[in-house]
């Protein structure tokens, strides 16, 4: 049984890591805007189907390796992201008997309150962008969702991560 675990961890582990790889690759011009929120979308299916596993203190570690990645001011990530969690963890139910349509409906709303958080927290730092066009990973990222879905899902179902 524990082995079982240990390796659901190591695969979750792996998919974060995937998830960062995806969020540092680099994008032409007006594309870097528009750029899916990756770890975001990893953590959030994770918290919804695994809440007892993954939470707040994956959060955070990702947040923190995210700001270290980024270079940004440090914690700014940790706390958009804990935020996030936090919301996931409270609707995390209501959220997986959506359908996908629907669930991709909230993941617009929750990569937005990230990315809202995130800039309006860099603002207050004195590093703020300047107009909506912030808002567009949301976008993105809703639009990505079910793919993402199916993919995590079918990793989970492959290595039966319980």
């Amino acid at each position: 049984m524990s082995e079982q675990s240990q390796g659901g961890s190591l695969i979750i582990f792996a998919t974060f890591l995937v998830g960062l790889v995806l969020s540092q690759i680099p994008l032409p011009g007006i594309m870097i805007w528009a750029r899916p929120e990756w770890v975001a979308l990893v953590l959030i299916y994770w918290v919804m189907v695994l809440p007892h596993r993954v939470g707040l203190g994956s959060a955070f570690m990702m947040g923190v390796l995210l700001d270290l990645i980024r270079g940004s001011v440090m914690g700014l990530n940790a706390l958009s992201l804990l935020i996030i969690t936090y919301l996931v963890l409270l609707l995390y139910k209501r959220i997986r008997m959506f359908p996908l349509w629907q669930q991709s409906m909230m993941i617009m709303v929750l990569v937005g309150i990230n990315q809202l958080l995130f800039f309006w927290m860099q603002g207050i730092t004195g590093t703020s962008a300047t107009g909506l066009i912030f808002l567009l990973p949301s976008l993105i990222s809703a639009i990505l969702w079910p793919w993402v879905y199916v993919i995590l899902h079918g990793v989970r179902r492959t290595f039966r991560i319980e």
